[in-house]
């Protein structure tokens, strides 16, 4: 048996292996051009996140090129195709996705315009937000408001909204809470 007609006979086997040893340089090397991408000092929390959701991405990528060798059909994979870039779309452009969100801490993470730490005002029309951000997530972004309350912001709405990064603490608001008992008046 010569290595020609072994080639031929193992090769969805030889394919797999190279993919295999090719998918730990490619990690690297995406893990790399990640780095690269990452203005200034990033949160190893978010810096771990983005790994993650990138890991995910390149293996699904990887399966997929394997299964092209193992004999799926090319239409097969073209339908799977075509549904990831309907998932796609429907992260960047769905106002209330789950992906959307995702998709949005990854345009948060690569931007890094705004910082654990930082105070903001997120305008919204003719309203404002203002306060600290105390937490980055996959899903949101926890502020801090002045007056100590905790909002939590979904990622989508914080990218599509205009943010202003302050250069000092806002000032609490003056005004004070004042309590109303139900009842009949005296």
């Amino acid at each position: 048996m010569d290595f020609e007609t072994l080639f031929n006979e193992q090769y969805h086997l030889i394919v797999t292996i190279i993919a295999i040893l090719l998918y730990p340089l490619l990690r690297k090397t995406t893990k790399k051009l990640l780095l690269k991408a990452i203005k200034g000092k990033a949160d190893p929390h978010r810096v771990y996140r983005a790994e993650l959701l990138l890991n995910i991405i390149l293996a699904i990528v990887m399966l997929c090129l394997v299964l092209v060798f193992w004999g799926i059909e090319l239409r097969g994979l073209l339908v799977l195709g075509s549904s990831l870039f309907a998932m796609l779309g429907v992260a960047l452009f769905a106002a209330w996705s789950l992906l959307s969100n995702l998709t949005a801490f990854l345009l948060m993470f690569i931007q890094n315009d705004c910082r654990v730490g930082y105070w903001i005002r997120v305008i919204d029309g003719a309203n404002f937000l203002e306060g600290r951000i105390i937490e980055m997530g996959l899903m949101n972004v926890v502020l801090e408001h002045v007056d100590g309350h905790k909002v939590i912001y979904p990622n989508n709405i914080f990218v599509t909204r205009p943010v202003m990064v302050l250069n000092k603490a806002p000032t609490p608001s003056k005004t004070q809470s004042t309590k109303r008992i139900l009842g009949p008046k005296k």
